[in-house]
């Protein structure tokens, strides 16, 4: 038995790593006990992050509670692999993980350990801490990473694991990215600092649960949060199927496009399209007035200038308000091709899994809203099919997107009340040609329409008058206006912001959201508490939606909540009748407002939904 010392909190803690069956039974004796006394910590060592990648390795698996640890060298094999195996098969015990979803399918693809079997004994101690306060370091908060969190909570002194193993992968002449495969499994540092992790969640658990005690916050909250990261781990294990040969082709049409258009720059003088000097002394020279600055002074040529420049917003949708400029165009395109080509076509065909599939990665608590993220396709640009159509259905099927219907402004609705949008909303009216027709008349035109959709997506958002006018092309002073006018005609929305704001400084800065979760908001920036409460009740309206879904039989079909939507993969004989089930799943009323979504049925590609043809 390798046995490690270390002090935390002034308490002396056992690391152990056994060696040999004899250890491996008195590992069998601890264990048997520390169940009986709580829920024992638990987590993983890997060869990386890309769970899903030809060659992935589990290592180790670590077990421990307030004072001891112990480290199983799962990759031996064995007696090793198999008392891990049974352990965590015990029913009845239970088990406290930081970041949960992580080891879940680590160990379901790894160890055969089903998430569906370890899900319900878990308890995730990175969901604890975004409940108590969702803020990261740099938003004023303490952040939701084991050791910030092990900082605040157990120990100021507490190790920072993954800092002192990079400095151990640099003297082993190893990458971070190389280190977790290459360092010898009998590594002291390796060893210890896999066995600290645990003990700091087995101590960080009882803090965050009084935490939350004293803060008020109900431990229902906590139990749905944990059912909708089981949900979306199911999601992730599953996959989507990845058309490798069109991704290959994407790859090299995205090159070219990025070596045409740096060409189509450099004739304009621009040899580096990431040059902003260059760039801006480019434009200035063909007569553009840039009149925005950076905080330091600099002339600012970011992707919003150069979309007005180009007549585009930023979604690529022409504006109409100029001749685009051809330098700015160039710029624009030469950026893209090449951000599209690595961070879309390269990454997903490095992603890639043996079978063929990728595997966004769920955050489920991403934001301070609790907003979800995906990555690899979260980002995806907005109404594109040339990226789209890389992902495909399963054989046989199609995809379906099933998506809310204006919910932003439903929930805005029914959150402050408004009157008229409420009655608008069960009349049936689109409410964006209801805003218009309320501000400019009934012979609003489609500029007028853009407009006032901005104004009201706006105040969800919390975009001021610059971002709209940007986003809308509209001269600031008509944005001014437009929010003038939005505001007499829904008079509920400034009076709720004023009372969320007011109620927020009496409870030191936060907000409670419809279903009790706690939002802080920054001094300076009160009035995004609209912009806070709408999003984050628009997210638990999809997560009680995907809970709906598991219980309608839906969940082997779903495979990624994105923004307010749902894609699912479903047979191509039966998309009808499984679009009307996941639109009932996804209609509700919220406080009397009718939450209503739409499906749609596309074809195998997920690009078929955006215009692709397959």
């Amino acid at each position: 038995m390798q046995t490690y010392r270390h002090t935390i909190a002034g308490d002396v803690i056992t690391v152990n790593v056994p060696e040999d069956l004899d250890d491996l039974m008195q590992f069998e004796d601890w264990a048997a006990e520390a169940s009986r006394r709580g829920p024992i910590a638990l987590d993983t060592e890997t060869t990386g992050l890309s769970i899903f990648s030809p060659g992935y390795r589990l290592r180790t698996v670590q077990f421990g509670d307030a004072h001891t640890a112990w480290v199983i060298h799962y990759e031996r094999g064995g007696y090793f692999r198999t008392l891990v195996q049974n352990l965590l098969s015990v029913p009845g015990t239970r088990f406290v993980i930081h970041n949960a979803a992580f080891d879940w399918l680590v160990l379901d693809k790894h160890a055969g350990i089903t998430l569906e079997s370890l899900a319900p004994k878990t308890t995730d101690t990175k969901i604890l801490a975004a409940l108590c306060d969702p803020r990261q370091a740099k938003e004023g908060g303490t952040g939701t990473g084991l050791k910030p969190l092990s900082a605040r909570f157990v120990d100021p002194s507490a190790p920072d694991t993954q800092g002192d193993l990079t400095s151990v992968f640099n003297s082993l002449g190893l990458t971070k990215e190389t280190g977790w495969a290459g360092i010898r499994l009998d590594h002291p540092t390796y060893n210890l600092y896999a066995g600290l992790d645990v003990i700091l969640t087995a101590r960080l658990l009882p803090c965050l649960i009084a935490e939350l005690e004293s803060l008020g916050v109900r431990n229902v909250l906590s139990q749905y949060e944990h059912e909708i990261a089981r949900i979306c781990a199911v999601m992730q294990r599953r996959g989507m199927v990845l058309d490798e040969e069109y991704t290959r082709e994407l790859d090299a049409t995205l090159a070219a496009e990025a070596y045409e258009y740096t060409e189509k720059a450099a004739r304009y003088g621009v040899e580096n399209v990431n040059s902003t000097a260059q760039i801006a002394e480019a434009l200035e020279g063909m007569g553009e007035v840039l009149r925005e600055r950076t905080a330091s002074g600099a002339v600012k040529v970011d992707k919003a200038v150069l979309c007005a420049l180009a007549d585009v917003d930023l979604q690529w949708n022409r504006l109409d308000v100029r001749k685009p400029n051809p330098l700015a165009v160039a710029v624009l395109r030469s950026k893209r091709a090449g951000k599209w080509r690595t961070t879309y076509a390269q990454r997903f065909l490095s992603m890639m899994d043996a079978g063929g599939r990728i595997h966004p990665g769920i955050n489920t608590l991403a934001a301070r809203t609790g907003r979800m993220s995906a990555d690899l396709v979260q980002t995806l640009p907005s109404g594109d099919a040339m990226i789209r159509r890389a992902i495909l259905a399963e054989e046989g099927e199609v995809f379906v997107s099933t998506d809310f219907k204006a919910v932003e402004l439903r929930v805005l609705a029914a959150l402050a009340d408004v009157k008229r949008m409420k009655e608008a909303i069960t009349a049936g009216e689109d409410l964006h040609d209801y805003t218009a027709s309320l501000i400019y008349g009934p012979q609003f035109t489609p500029k007028h329409r853009k407009l006032s959709k901005g104004v009201g997506l706006g105040k969800v958002y919390g975009g001021g008058p610059d971002t709209l006018s940007r986003q809308t092309g509209a001269p600031i002073e008509d944005v001014r206006r437009a929010i003038a006018a939005y505001d007499r005609v829904y008079p509920e929305v400034k009076r709720a912001s004023g009372r969320w704001q007011r109620e927020a400084r009496g409870s030191g800065m936060v907000y409670i959201s419809a279903i009790g979760r706690r939002l802080p908001l920054d001094r300076d920036r009160a009035y995004a508490v609209v912009n806070y409460a709408c999003q984050s009740t628009a997210r638990d309206v999809l997560g009680q939606s995907m809970l709906n879904m598991e219980e309608a039989g839906l969940l082997d079909n779903c495979r990624l909540p994105i923004h307010d939507e749902m894609l699912a993969s479903v047979p191509v004989g039966e998309a009808k009748e499984y679009a009307r089930e996941f639109e009932k799943c996804m209609t509700f009323a919220l406080r009397g407002v009718p939450i209503e979504a739409e499906a749609e049925i596309g074809g195998r590609s997920w690009g078929s939904l955006y215009g692709a043809d397959f």
